[in-house]
């Protein structure tokens, strides 16, 4: 595909996401950029939420994990659904019942400043590498199809990426993104749709349905029960080299994954306590939960086209540079390359614009304590808070500079490491830097113990480092192999720890 038409779109799709900023930052104040004054509606935030979710890892990594996984995510997806449900009726509650800006200020009142320090702090590593990861993919087929070939270096494709979202973002934040999320989800699963129609038409034989045609797949199976091992049934098959796709594994993977990397997340959190209301973002909980089982499954049936498609083709590509070889490689139409490009700069922008305002809003709220003012009572103080405004707008806006080339250096150090399948990586980070959280938070929401608030930071530190020497050594020790549910393990630990830290 050509490079200069390439270019042209991304320059178009841009100037599209400048408009809606232009209409949504009109009011450049720290209270619509964290909150977006609390009045969108939860369709919306519903519908910009899918892409948020699935963001470009989805878009590239989940067909390409077909060959090697067959449909066996779609168990972590079910995962996912029970997940929602916790967050709609357990956490969203206390958020909206809190009134909070930042959903990691619950902690300073549970338990105390250093347990909220800590909390926010694993937060701000959890999403910089996250969103770090996700960019980097995006940003890296970019390269791969388009500035490779005029000698544009790496980090002035990264640079680029990530200066075109401070821009769109800087004024309007989370009310902004609300709106471009929406847009650019349309624009992700209309070229998923697409691929999918041509690719059906191409190698489905005639007489046979889309829907017949993948579940006769090898690769569609969905369930791994155990049984198919002979060896210990059910419960034997957690032991073993294919326990890691044990469906009882990546249910519990899923369903805690979406417990921390939704409900615990101050990205996506934030765009619920948008909402007008906790009624409209638990609706919000319950249509995106159920948009994704749908949305999930038409990914993993692209992956199965896009392999058989290939064989067929005799293309050596796999993983996750399979869906980007046969899009922009001319055995398409070129309408499927333009949307293919169209989908992945909306993936790419759909969860990094969103994880750039979130690291913003945490940074100014957690550890600057930037919303901390006082109460209003003469006109001297009337007017020394409006200076204070447009001192702290300021100091937000520099934070969210700072983030940006953060996630900047953090990407191009991701450049020298070279992951092959980033779901998969994204997932195992996940596992280490979101577990203290859900330590804290099941300590803090089900038992009403108190702990030693200062020694906290030193449990949320050993926690991940108890948790990786378990990973490294229970397989040779109790022949336990550890898979999505590492997540689980870590907060565990982490609850015992506070458990051990309480006091009277």
């Amino acid at each position: 595909m050509n490079a200069n038409l390439i270019l042209l779109l991304i320059l178009l799709y841009f100037a599209v996401l400048l408009i809606i900023a232009k209409v949504t930052g009109k009011n450049d104040s720290n209270e619509t950029f964290f909150t977006g004054n609390r009045n969108s509606p939860w369709y919306v935030v519903a519908f910009g939420m899918i892409g948020a979710s699935l963001s470009g890892v989805t878009f590239i990594s989940v067909p390409g994990w077909v060959a090697g996984s067959q449909f066996s995510y779609m168990q972590m997806v079910l995962g996912y659904f029970a997940g929602y449900m916790v967050i709609a009726h357990v956490l969203l509650p206390l958020y909206y019942r809190l009134n909070l800006t930042s959903i990691y200020s619950y902690l300073e009142e549970r338990f105390g400043r250093s347990t909220y320090k800590t909390g926010a702090s694993f937060f701000l590593l959890s999403r910089i590498v996250g969103a770090s990861f996700r960019l980097f993919l995006v940003a890296n087929i970019l390269q791969f199809t388009v500035f490779e070939a005029m000698g544009v270096p790496f980090w002035v494709t990264v640079s680029g990426t990530i200066s075109l979202i401070w821009i769109y973002t800087f004024r309007g934040g989370i009310k902004t993104i609300v709106y471009t999320d929406t847009l650019q989800t349309l624009f992700m699963l209309g070229a998923v749709g697409l691929t999918v129609y041509y690719l059906s038409d191409a190698i489905v034989p005639e007489g046979v349905s889309l829907t017949q045609y993948i579940s006769e797949s090898s690769m569609s199976r969905v369930f791994f029960l155990g049984q198919e091992s002979g060896e210990g049934g059910f419960w034997g098959s957690f032991f073993g080299d294919d326990s890691k796709r044990h469906f009882l594994k990546q249910f519990l993977g899923g369903m805690f994954i979406t417990i921390c990397m939704t409900g615990l997340d101050q990205d996506m959190m934030q765009k619920n306590l948008t909402c007008r209301s906790l009624k409209d973002a638990q609706k919000n909980m319950y249509g995106l939960s159920t948009s994704l089982i749908f949305v999930n499954l038409l990914f993993l049936a692209l992956g199965v086209l896009l392999y058989d498609y290939g064989s067929a083709m005799g293309l050596p590509a796999a993983d996750d540079n399979l869906f980007p070889t046969i899009a922009l490689g001319g055995h398409l139409p070129v309408i499927v390359g333009v949307m293919f490009i169209i989908g992945l700069i909306a993936a790419a922008y759909s969860s990094a614009d969103s994880a750039l305002a979130a690291l913003t809003t945490s940074f100014c709220v957690d550890i600057l304590e930037i919303d901390r003012r006082k109460e209003v009572t003469t006109p001297i103080d009337s007017d020394l808070l409006k200076n204070d405004e447009r001192s702290l707008v300021r100091k937000r806006r520099l934070v969210h500079i700072g983030m940006s080339i953060t996630i900047l250096i953090v990407i191009i150090l991701f450049k020298y490491t070279a992951p092959q399948n980033v779901i998969s990586r994204i997932f195992e980070a996940a596992g280490y830097t979101y577990g203290p959280l859900l330590g804290l938070y099941s300590f803090g929401l089900f038992t009403s113990l108190k702990v030693r608030d200062k020694w906290v930071p030193l449990a949320a530190i050993a926690s991940p480092i108890l948790t990786f020497l378990f990973n490294m050594y229970s397989e040779q020790l109790i022949g336990y192999t550890a898979g999505f549910e590492l997540l689980l393990i870590n907060g565990a630990i982490m609850f015992m720890l506070l458990l051990a830290l309480h006091r009277r």
